[in-house]
Order: structure tokens, then C-alpha cells, then sequence
């Protein structure tokens, strides 16, 4: 098995960030500054879902473009874990080239749906009670913008696309920033306490947009996440409480938001 040096795996990391969640901090971090700028955070606002189009078809059409090229870093991650053996002899025979699969090296793979269904229903439940205390409590304090989950208009592909988007945030946080970080951290040499720091920093890095109260909450959510993952090897269950918890936000919303005051 070819083992790529720590100059080369650190190119790597920084073009997979560069092409993902890396990139987003750093817009995160200008909007913020933006918004900081114009008005205090609390008159700001952070719309997660936007109509693209006021055209139907083509709103849709751009909905699930974004979703399908927001998956491609998660391919690349994927090709980048998988441990590729070059082709040779074996025995006087010319042997394919074989790799491990990444799938399974993540845990991101239907192995025990069971038990992942169970573990990502719990740490949904988890987390979102409360981080709506904080939410309160950020827009109280005036360091978190008024958050609006979804501003598609209503059609009969809403919904569906709602829930594809929450499913690709799952996926690509949750593959990205634990399991594919803190793989690549630790052959950098990086303890796993540094490792899990960075980790949670990043994701809350880029939901800095939204205020200083989602940092906070997605960095302390990005901490147990990754104690989590450092225990089971398991990302599957992380990707199905993210999932959970922006469904509820996003479909929530979409489909009583308005009903009880709210956007």
C-alpha cells in the first residue's frame, strides 16, 4: 500500500476544505462581518434555504444542482480514504489493483441500521432541545441573528427538496469534518484532543454567519460528535441526527413557520 507523506496529505486536506466547508468559514466569516457592520447582529437575518428562481422548474432545477455538487467533495474524501493497493504479481500472476473501503473505514455504510437509527434518534434529541435554548438565549443577549430555515415558496417539490438538502448537510458535515478530519489529523501526528478541537472549530466557523450563539452551539455539538465518532468509528449515526435536526428546522418551518408567526 503506497502511504502518502504528511506534505502531501496536508495538500490534500487543504484542497478538500478549499472545495467544501473549508471555503465556507471563510465566506462565514465576511458575512459576519458584514452584517456586524451594517446593523447590530440581532436586526440581522440568515436565510439556510432560498428560492434561486421565481420560475418553478428552474428553482427546482437549481435546488437539487446545489444539493448534487455540494456531494462531490464527499466523493472525493471518500477516493482519497480508500486504501488503493497498485496491481502486481502474484504467484506468476498479474494481480489487479485492490482497496479498502472507505464506506466501511468511516462507518458510513448500512452495517447495523438498527442500532445507528437508535444512536442518531438520541443524539438528535440531544442536541436540538438544546440548542433552542441558545437560540433564545443568543437572540436575547443580541449576539444571534433571526434565523429563517427555509424561504422556498410553496410547490409540491418543497418538502421532498427540504429534506434532500438536510440529508446533504448531514453528509457532508459530518463525513468532512469528523470522520475525514480526524483521520487525516491524527497522521499529521495531532493528539486527538487537538484533533477534536479543530474539528468543532471549523464547524462552527461556518455557521458564524448566523451569529456568535450558533458558533458556539455548533462548535459544543462539533465536540460531541467527535467523542462520539472516537468511540464507535461510526459517522452513520452522526449523518442521521444532523439530518433529523435540519429536517425538523427546515419541513418545520417550511410547513407551520408561518402559522405561528415566525418568518
Amino acid at each position: 500500500m503506497l502511504v502518502p507523506s504528511r506534505r502531501r496529505l496536508r495538500l490534500e486536506v487543504w484542497i478538500v476544505l478549499g472545495l467544501s466547508l473549508g471555503q465556507s468559514a471563510v465566506y462565514s466569516v465576511v458575512q459576519l462581518l458584514d452584517k456586524m457592520t451594517r446593523a447590530p447582529l440581532a436586526q440581522g437575518t440568515s436565510t439556510l434555504n432560498r428560492s434561486q428562481s421565481s420560475r418553478e422548474y428552474f428553482d427546482l432545477t437549481y435546488q437539487l444542482l446545489d444539493i448534487l455538487f455540494a456531494l462531490v467533495p464527499v466523493v472525493l474524501v471518500i477516493y482519497f480514504l480508500t486504501e488503493h493497493r497498485p496491481a502486481g504479481l502474484a504467484g506468476g500472476t498479474l494481480t489487479g489493483g485492490t482497496g479498502a473501503s472507505a464506506f466501511r473505514k468511516l462507518g458510513f455504510n448500512f452495517a447495523r441500521p438498527g442500532k445507528d437509527l437508535l444512536q442518531g434518534l438520541g443524539l438528535a434529541a440531544l442536541i436540538g432541545i438544546p440548542s433552542l435554548g441558545l437560540y433564545a438565549a443568543g437572540r436575547a443577549l443580541g449576539i444571534t441573528t433571526a434565523i429563517i430555515p427555509s424561504a422556498l415558496d410553496s410547490y409540491w417539490w418543497t418538502v421532498p427538496v427540504l429534506i434532500l438538502s438536510a440529508v446533504r448537510h448531514g453528509i457532508v458535515e459530518e463525513v468532512i469534518v469528523v470522520g475525514y478530519l480526524l483521520d487525516r489529523l491524527g497522521k499529521f501526528g495531532w493528539g486527538m484532543p487537538l484533533a477534536i478541537f479543530a474539528s468543532s472549530m471549523l464547524r462552527g466557523s461556518y455557521h458564524l454567519y448566523q451569529g456568535f450563539g450558533p458558533f458556539i452551539g455548533n462548535a459544543i455539538m462539533g465536540v460531541i460528535f467527535a467523542l462520539i465518532y472516537t468511540r464507535t468509528r461510526r459517522v452513520m449515526p452522526l449523518v442521521i441526527a444532523h439530518a433529523l435536526l435540519d429536517i425538523v428546522a427546515f419541513v418545520g418551518f417550511s410547513l407551520f413557520g408561518k402559522a405561528i408567526g415566525l418568518g
